[in-house]
């Protein structure tokens, strides 16, 4: 699984294809949306089922809430609109009217993290992962590459319970097999490895598996790569084996307030594990727009970044222990 492909994928648009697919299994499967359908890539389903196809408007709380209620008549409805109108202007509806009922909603946030670039902060998703696991009983996913986020959104369709997705709308390089299967809170391990562990998501998996790369092939560590795809509930046991290599640098395209370094280093901390720790993501601050990739590298979550990262927590003299 290592070895990453050439090829690029667009992950909004494998999931417009998917949704055509989910379509077709169940007809209980319907998409409503708030004016961004081209934005989430759900013009095919549309077209092809256009009784199961809603447009509220420019209405993110209101669409939310209408989900909701085709929830509670038996319909399966996948709601897509941006990470940070999903997780902060329908905040309190994904809470009080989805996951207070426990409703079979799937929230599909595109833009997440910085992948918005030039459109700056109002359309980054940098906040939502925080907000989506602190809400009782809401399942958080974030795929790394083409092929997981085809095979999670498919598991969905059969999962009980609200789900929200983030996905970056940067290209993202083929991680996995076509033959690959995928389970919702069990964590994937890309690279083996004993003497540290990146524990990862999304658009940042493909940065941690290079990086571990180059340290193998640079200074002869051995570096394991864990694609944490479930933010919540977590793989409990997987970041307890990770953190048992004695250095762990988790990261996430997210603040470093609330997201996946946090769920991280709560699980660390509650098991009384030592271990050399660092959390990658945004530095709980607004950074003026710019291009992704200015940004990862900028916050030192590309291939560079945590290379750097990881090598300080395997070189850190033996006092700092």
């Amino acid at each position: 699984m290592i070895k990453t492909e050439t090829p690029k994928d667009m992950l909004r648009d494998i999931v417009g294809n998917e949704m055509l697919a989910l379509g077709q299994k169940d007809e209980r499967v319907v998409v409503v949306n708030a004016d961004l359908m081209k934005t989430s890539r759900n013009q095919t389903f549309v077209k092809t089922y256009p009784n199961r196809s809603f447009n509220v408007g420019i209405a993110e709380a209101f669409m939310v809430s209408y989900a909701a209620g085709l929830a509670h008549e038996g319909f399966i409805p996948y709601v897509f609109s941006m990470a940070p109108f999903l997780s902060m202007r329908a905040c309190e509806q994904c809470r009080t009217d989805v996951a207070y009922g426990n409703l079979d909603v799937r929230l599909i946030g595109t833009y997440a993290g910085v992948s918005g670039g030039i459109s700056g902060a109002t359309h980054w998703g940098i906040e939502d992962v925080g907000i989506m696991r602190s809400i009782p009983g809401m399942t958080v996913i974030e795929p790394s590459d083409a092929r997981q986020a085809s095979g999670l959104l498919t598991a969905t369709l059969s999962y009980k319970g609200p789900v929200y997705m983030r996905i970056s709308v940067e290209p993202a390089a083929r991680l996995y097999q076509k033959n690959e299967s995928f389970e919702i809170g069990k964590a994937m391990v890309l690279k083996e490895g004993e003497d540290g562990a990146y524990i990862c998501s999304g658009a940042v998996v493909w940065h941690a598996v290079e990086a571990a790369v180059r340290i193998k092939e640079r200074y002869g560590y051995d570096v394991r790569v864990v694609d944490m795809h479930t933010i919540k509930p977590i793989d409990r046991e997987a970041v307890i084996a990770a953190a048992g290599t004695g250095a762990v640098v988790a990261a996430q395209d997210h603040n470093v307030e609330g997201g996946l370094g946090n769920a991280v280093a709560e699980i660390i901390a509650e098991e009384g594990i030592s271990c050399r720790f660092d959390n990658a993501g945004i530095s709980d601050c607004f950074e003026a727009m710019a291009h992704p990739g200015f940004l990862f590298h900028r916050f030192g979550y590309d291939t560079e970044g945590l290379e750097k990262r990881m090598l300080a927590r395997l070189m850190a003299p033996a006092s700092a222990e």
